[in-house]
């Protein structure tokens, strides 16, 4: 038997439609991950962009377990002398792009820093709000909530 390679030339890439409101964050990402990547599909090849376009609605109301709204740092560095700065989750929620949330956890999921890793992120579509301009793409709606009860906030 022979080993399946998929080409690029056939892959067949579906839209997908994911409402985030009440999600709890890291079940959310791992299930854009997987569907980027296209490891749902079997005729998954892993130096092929074999997954499916992903849009996100309403980013800006997923939930996180526990106190990582609040106790959950991320620290970047401005490159000057003592120039540590962080941020916690809830200020970023309620800043100006809370869409980069689910965005970097999604990312942080994937290959790091590759070319293929690049092109399967240019698949995901992240907005803060219930309002997106894909409708011409007719995308299909993945309930990520019914696959599993803890993938929601009750």
């Amino acid at each position: 038997m022979k080993t399946f390679n998929l080409k690029p030339a056939n892959v067949e890439k579906k839209w997908l439609l994911i409402d985030a409101e009440g999600l709890i964050v890291g079940r959310l990402a791992s299930i854009i991950a997987t569907r980027l990547r296209g490891k749902h599909k079997p005729t998954y090849t892993p130096n092929v962009d074999c997954g499916d376009n992903i849009i996100v609605v309403n980013a800006e109301k997923v939930v996180f377990t526990g106190n990582k709204m609040t106790d959950k740092k991320f620290y970047w560095h401005t490159g000057h002398p003592g120039g540590i700065k962080e941020r916690t989750m809830d200020k970023i929620i309620g800043g100006k792009h809370p869409e980069r949330v689910v965005l970097k956890a999604v990312e942080r999921m994937l290959p790091k820093e590759s070319p293929l890793a690049r092109q399967q992120m240019s698949n995901l579509r992240v907005y803060a709000g219930p309002d997106h301009p894909h409708e011409a793409q007719s995308p299909e709606v993945l309930d990520v909530a019914a696959l599993n009860r803890k993938n929601s906030r009750a």
